[in-house]
C-alpha cells in the first residue's frame, strides 16, 4: 500500500514534535517551580545574614533588627554555641524549649549536616564560635549523606544523556509497536476502501482485531454495491434491448408510413390541402426516423457498444459535406450558412470515425434549424484549437444567432445522460449525442451562447499523429 511509508513517517514526525515539546515544558515547568521556591532565599544565605548582625555587648551579644528581621522572615530561631565550652552562650528571643543548651563535637557534627530535634539548620561560623539557625519543622529537606563519587560527578552529563537516550528508544520502540500494529490493522480496511469504486472485486476483510466493527461495515458496504450494481446492469440491459426491439419494431410500419405519405403529397390529383397535410406526415415521420436512430446510437455509445471505425482522414472536405448537405436541404434558405476556414487548414487530419464526426456536425446544425423555426444565420467555423499550434488539435466551431439557451438549460447539458433527459428540454439528445461521440475520439465539447444570444457548440479534436 503506497500509504503505508506516508502514515509511518507522520506518526514519527508526531512522536518526534512531542517529544521535544515534552522537554521544553519539563524545563520551563522546572525553571518556574525552581524561581519560585529560590525566590524564598537560602538558609545558608540567612545565616550569614544573622552572623553579621550579632555583635558583641558589654553583657554578651546584641542583634540588630536587620537580623531579627531575617529571622522574622523566615520563621526561624539562633543560638551561638562557643567553641571551647560547647555550650550556648546567645540565642534569640523566640528559641523552643526542647532546644538543648550544650552540644558535644558530635552533636555539632549532626546538627551541620542534618536538624536539632527535627529542625531544619544552617550554620555559619562566627569567630571561633558557631552560629546556628534553625528553621520550622518541614520547611526544608535535608540529604545528610551527600558524598558521591568523583567519577560520577565527573562524568553526570554521558550518563544523563545516556539515560536520555535510553528512554528515548524506549519511547520510540513502544511508540513503534503500537503503530506497527494499527498499520497492520488497517492495511487491509485501506485496500478494502480503495478496492469499493472496482465494482467486480469481491472484497472481504476479516472481522477480527482492533478495527473488527469498521472491517464489518466495508464487508456490508461492498455487498449492497454489488448488489445494486447487478440490479443497475440489469435495468440498463433492460433498458438497451428495449430500444433495440421498439426501434425495430417501429423501422418497418414508419417506412410505410413516409412512403404512402410521400405518394400522397406528390399526387396531383389530390387538393392541394390534403397534399401539404401528406407532406407534414412526410416530414414528422422523418424526424421520427431520426430520433429514433439516434436514440439506438445514443444507447450504443453509452454502453461501448458502438464499434469506431478509426481512419486518417481530412477534416475540412469532411466538415463541408456536412454542411453542403444542410444547405441543400434548406430549399427555403431561411437558415444561410458562413463558412470560415483559414488556409492553413487545407492539410489538417484526425483520427476518426468519419461517419460519428459527420452525425456529430450534422447533429449541430440541425439543432440550429430545429430550435429557430423562424430561420437563423449560421456560421460555422474551422481553426487550430488554441489559436495557432495542432498540437492541441482542431476546433470545430458552429453559432447561430437564434434563440439561444438559457443558463439553466446550459448546466443541465453538461451534466447530461440519456437517462437524465427530460420530454420538455429544447435541447436535448442531439447534442447528447454530440458529446458521446467526441468523448469516444478523447475530445471535448463546448457549449454557450454565441455573440449575438444565440446557441454556440465547439467541438475539440485531437490531430491524428504525423
Amino acid at each position: 500500500m503506497k500509504s503505508t511509508p506516508k502514515l509511518i513517517k507522520h506518526f514519527l514526525l508526531i512522536l518526534m514534535l512531542s517529544l521535544f515539546l515534552l522537554l521544553g515544558f519539563n524545563l520551563i515547568l522546572l525553571a518556574t517551580v525552581g524561581q519560585k521556591f529560590a525566590s524564598s532565599g537560602s538558609p545558608w544565605t540567612s545565616a550569614e545574614e544573622v552572623a553579621a548582625s550579632l555583635t558583641p555587648s558589654g553583657s554578651g551579644f546584641s542583634l540588630s533588627e536587620a537580623g531579627a528581621d531575617t529571622l522574622l522572615k523566615s520563621a526561624a530561631w539562633a543560638v551561638l554555641i562557643d567553641d571551647a565550652s560547647g555550650d550556648v552562650v546567645w540565642n534569640s528571643d523566640n528559641l523552643p524549649g526542647e532546644i538543648p543548651r550544650h552540644y558535644s563535637a558530635a552533636a555539632i557534627s549532626l546538627l551541620t549536616r542534618g536538624y536539632i530535634q527535627d529542625y531544619p539548620t544552617s550554620t555559619c561560623g562566627y569567630g571561633e564560635d558557631l552560629l546556628v539557625l534553625g528553621f520550622p519543622k518541614k520547611s526544608y529537606w535535608k540529604h545528610m549523606y551527600n558524598t558521591f563519587s568523583y567519577d560520577m560527578i565527573a562524568h553526570s552529563p554521558q550518563i544523563f544523556l545516556t539515560f536520555l537516550l535510553c528512554n528515548l528508544a524506549i519511547i520510540f520502540f513502544i511508540y513503534w509497536g503500537v503503530n506497527i500494529r494499527l498499520l497492520k490493522s488497517l492495511k487491509p480496511i485501506l485496500t478494502g476502501i480503495q478496492a469499493l469504486p472496482e465494482s467486480e472485486n469481491d472484497i472481504h476483510l476479516k472481522e477480527t482485531g482492533l478495527l473488527s466493527e469498521v472491517s464489518a461495515s466495508i464487508n456490508r458496504a461492498c455487498e449492497l454495491i454489488r448488489s445494486q450494481h447487478y440490479q443497475l446492469q440489469k435495468k440498463e440491459n433492460a433498458r438497451a434491448n428495449w430500444i433495440a426491439g421498439v426501434s425495430h419494431d417501429i423501422r418497418t410500419p414508419l417506412s410505410m408510413v413516409m412512403g404512402y405519405a410521400e405518394t400522397l403529397a406528390e399526387d396531383p390529383s389530390l387538393p392541394e390541402d390534403a397534399r401539404k397535410k401528406a407532406d407534414v406526415i412526410c416530414r414528422q415521420s422523418l424526424r421520427m426516423k431520426d430520433l429514433i436512430s439516434d436514440l439506438n446510437l445514443s444507447s450504443r455509445l453509452e454502453y461501448n457498444m458502438q464499434p469506431l471505425n478509426l481512419k486518417k482522414i481530412p477534416l475540412i472536405p469532411m466538415v463541408r459535406k456536412a454542411v453542403a448537405d444542410f444547405i441543400n436541404l434548406d430549399i427555403d434558405n431561411r437558415y444561410p450558412v458562413e463558412w470560415n476556414a483559414d488556409d492553413s487548414l487545407a492539410g489538417c487530419c484526425i483520427m476518426a470515425d468519419k461517419d460519428l464526426i459527420y452525425r456529430a456536425i450534422a447533429n449541430l446544425l440541425l439543432n440550429s434549424r430545429n430550435h429557430n423555426p423562424g430561420g437563423c444565420q449560421i456560421c460555422v467555423r474551422v481553426e487550430y484549437a488554441d489559436g495557432g499550434a495542432s498540437d492541441a488539435g482542431y476546433a470545430i466551431s458552429i453559432e447561430d444567432n437564434g434563440t439561444g439557451i438559457t443558463s439553466n438549460e446550459l448546466d443541465r447539458l453538461y451534466h447530461a445522460s440519456y437517462a437524465s433527459l427530460s420530454c420538455g428540454q429544447s435541447h436535448g439528445l442531439g447534442l447528447l449525442i454530440v458529446r458521446q461521440i467526441t468523448d469516444a475520439h478523447h475530445g471535448k465539447v463546448e457549449l454557450g451562447h454565441s455573440a449575438c444570444d444565440g446557441f454556440r457548440a465547439r467541438i475539440i479534436l485531437p490531430s491524428a499523429p504525423s
